[in-house]
């Protein structure tokens, strides 16, 4: 009798969810809005190595064989961080944090998705593309998520690299080689990262202590940490400029003005914490995500409507 009505009381207070539910707590894992990421910085590298419109099949494939890589990853470090997520408060909403989902299928449908991301992009694109996507896959896993995110402050610094591989991964699908301006692309992206995430941390920084996560906002004064934004946003400005020579005056005039811009905000956002002053890291995070697509979005419209390349050394 009291094993059945214990069993009956369990079941009243966690009713097996509809498909559904179920559906969207399993995208839920693949953190869509970081997936977004995905989308502005692969089509504009895939224009950008062809230097016009490639195939659309091939634009389709790619970002098909993208989203799952990086569901894939992001299942997984879900698994892994299921403690600090249900301690976040930022992240205490996510499947695994409110048992949406149970542990081994979330690892079990993470394993399957970067299998499948091999399997399509061997079959849609090259070798060299399916290669990268599982590497990326294994460097977000087990370098960032199991290493470096609980054992440093640089911890985003180095493991950020794997959302920079969306740019190679892209340029690898239409030539089938890496070469200069893939890499310039990725440098972009792995400079961009640190300002964009240590400005988010700031807001959620008692987050990270609770967690015992020492991402830079939470072991370190607020002004050290704008201080390390705003070095880390000139070396993205500076470094988005080596892309110049595969590219024309539009994407020139694009990443200075934005890059400028974005630079003023930081000084900005440095200036308030070391007077005192009452300051909104938040919107440095949003506007860093408008300034990564200004830039991007401005490489593809140079790419696609094929202006012509200032090469090397520039020629005015």
């Amino acid at each position: 009798m009291s094993i059945t009505a214990d069993a009956s009381a369990r079941s009243h207070h966690h009713p097996r969810p509809d498909w559904k539910t179920s559906v969207r707590a399993y995208v839920a894992l693949t953190k869509p809005r970081v997936i977004e990421l995905l989308l502005v910085t692969t089509i504009p590298a895939m224009l950008l190595a062809q230097r016009g419109l490639p195939s659309p099949l091939l634009v389709l494939t790619t970002l098909v064989g993208g989203i799952m890589a990086a569901g894939s990853a992001n299942a997984l470090n879900c698994v892994a961080d299921a403690d600090i997520d249900a301690v976040m408060k930022r992240t205490k909403a996510r499947p695994l944090a409110t048992h949406s989902v149970p542990r081994r299928n979330a690892l079990v449908f993470g394993v399957l998705m970067g299998l499948g991301s091999f399997g399509w992009f061997f079959a849609t694109t090259n070798l060299l593309a399916a290669v990268l996507a599982v590497a990326t896959i294994l460097f977000y896993v087990f370098v960032y998520t199991l290493v470096l995110k609980r054992r440093t402050a640089q911890n985003i610094i180095w493991g950020g690299a794997a959302g920079c591989m969306p740019v190679v991964i892209g340029w690898a699908a239409v030539t089938g080689t890496v070469e200069w301006p893939a890499l310039v692309m990725f440098g972009v992206i792995f400079f961009w990262t640190p300002p964009h995430t240590w400005a988010l941390a700031m807001k959620f920084s008692d987050d990270y202590k609770a967690a015992g996560v020492p991402m830079l906002p939470a072991v370190a004064e607020p002004a050290y940490v704008t201080r390390q934004i705003v070095i880390f946003t000139w070396l993205m400005v500076g470094w988005s400029l080596l892309l110049v020579p595969a590219a024309s005056w539009l994407y020139l005039a694009a990443a200075v003005v934005a890059g400028v811009w974005f630079a003023v905000l930081t000084h900005r956002l440095h200036g308030q914490v070391r007077r005192g002053e009452k300051a909104n890291p938040m919107r440095l995070f949003h506007m860093s995500n408008t300034y990564l697509m200004l830039v991007f979005v401005a490489l593809a419209v140079d790419s696609a409507i094929g202006l012509p390349v200032l090469g090397w050394p520039w020629t005015w």
